[in-house]
């Protein structure tokens, strides 16, 4: 959520940060309506005075033995007149938070300015080595090595679900912990958090009220099932104020993610890539400010890190800012090559939030001088298994149809180097 006072201060500079976004949002519509707050809030101080001064009035003609009807009349009509401005005023503060909360971030200024087409490449690491046999996507190696089954998956849940059976379920499993291990072994904190969530928890990260239609909500009681553990991660600390020596925080987690717009554009519909349901290791990070930046590029090395040990060629996007997410200000997409399809799958996007996560959720945190400020949050995937997986079976798949398990995994494999 943006500050009012940015809103006030610099109109035009939100106006063309939002636009950037392709967004449409009325700031001079916010602006009236805070205009007429705050002379509401003049008005009945002003009024307040003056009914004050009447209470001075009554109370010294009460002292004398004087008649004060006149006085306590005005001043009953006074209280009338601010309790209609009291409710006025919630009326306005209502309708301005309710345009408020779909103003999306501004983009960083070192973010590119358009769409998809748009997003620059910054870096790139592997190398993509042409197999002399024609590999085969992951949904077909899948099945022909019987850990895969899309099919069975189908008929139990629909489309855009996967079952993963014997070494691809042990496959994940050991992507997992190695993902746990080596993020913990840097520094963040493992997390088991909930996977189903409160609307409240839901709007501090930005999913609500702008992605609505893209959850899964339960009917009795209006929670959410998680699309990505950043939600129960980053509100942990929701409505907190905590001390500037906590920060930085980091935390990890595995989770299931639940996402109902999987396959709607109508891409992808094949195999695992694009499902309503996932793993995913997800990283999160509480900064100061002036250090989000900074702390943006160490966790995109962390995701990093994972596919190069795992040995899988990768780039790295800045995202454009058309491409951006509602409530990201910078944001890098971690993509990989998957041989079977020679395509790139986006594996991972590290954002920055700065602060506008932490105003949604109202996290705060006293600085040196004790001044309460905002801190910066920041999450990255480390990474979405849906995808990690069938790169995994293209990449490191060989002639005779076996697939090769990545050096690092084999000790979470027990020794199995093949599967086959």
């Amino acid at each position: 959520m943006l500050d009012i006072r940015m809103l006030r201060e610099n109109p035009e500079l939100v106006k063309a940060g939002i636009a950037k976004k392709n967004d449409k949002t009325d700031i001079d519509k916010i602006l009236q309506l805070d205009n007429e707050r705050r002379e509401i809030i003049r008005e009945v101080e002003q009024l307040k005075g003056e009914r004050n001064k009447v209470s001075g009035e009554v109370a010294k003609k009460k002292k004398a033995g004087e008649e004060a009807d006149e006085e306590i009349k005005a001043m009953k009509a006074v209280g009338e007149k601010i309790s209609g401005l009291d409710q006025k005023q919630r009326d306005v503060e209502r309708d301005m938070h309710n345009l408020m909360i779909w103003i999306p971030n501004i983009p960083h200024d070192s973010v590119p300015v358009g769409g998809e087409e748009n997003n620059v490449v910054v870096r790139e690491w592997g190398e993509i080595k042409k197999k002399d046999f024609k590999v085969l996507p992951h949904w077909e190696i899948g099945e022909k090595l019987g850990i895969l089954d899309i099919a069975a998956a189908t008929k139990i849940s629909g489309s855009g679900f996967y079952i993963l059976k014997g070494l691809g379920a042990r496959l994940q499993r050991a992507l997992v912990a190695y993902m746990l291990d080596t993020h913990t072994s840097d520094g963040f904190l493992e997390i088991a958090a909930p996977f189903i969530v409160t609307a409240d928890s839901m709007f501090g990260t930005g999913q609500l009220p702008k992605l609505a239609d893209d959850m899964y909500k339960t009917t009795e009681d209006e929670m959410y099932l998680i699309p990505t553990s950043e939600v129960s991660l980053t509100n942990c600390y929701k409505q907190q104020i905590l001390d500037q020596k906590q920060l930085p925080i980091l935390m990890v987690s595995h989770s299931p993610c639940f996402r109902r717009e999987a396959g709607a554009a109508g891409k992808d519909t094949r195999g695992m890539v694009r499902v309503h349901q996932f793993e995913k290791v997800e990283m999160v990070k509480i900064v100061e400010p002036e250090k989000s930046y900074e702390e943006l590029e160490t966790l995109t090395a962390q995701a990093e890190k994972i596919l190069q040990g795992l040995q899988i060629p990768y780039r790295v996007s800045t995202l454009a800012s058309g491409d951006l997410s509602f409530a990201a200000a910078k944001c890098y997409d971690l993509e990989l090559w998957a041989e079977g399809v020679e395509r790139w799958l986006e594996i991972s996007s590290c954002s920055n939030f700065e602060d506008f996560q932490a105003r949604r959720m109202n996290c705060r945190y006293k600085d040196s001088d004790k001044k309460v400020r905002f801190p910066h949050t920041i999450n990255g995937s480390g990474l979405a298994l849906a995808r990690l997986i069938p790169a995994i079976l293209e990449n490191y798949q060989n002639a005779d149809g076996s697939v090769t398990i990545p050096e690092v995994l084999v000790p979470y494999m027990s020794g199995i180097e093949k599967i086959g």
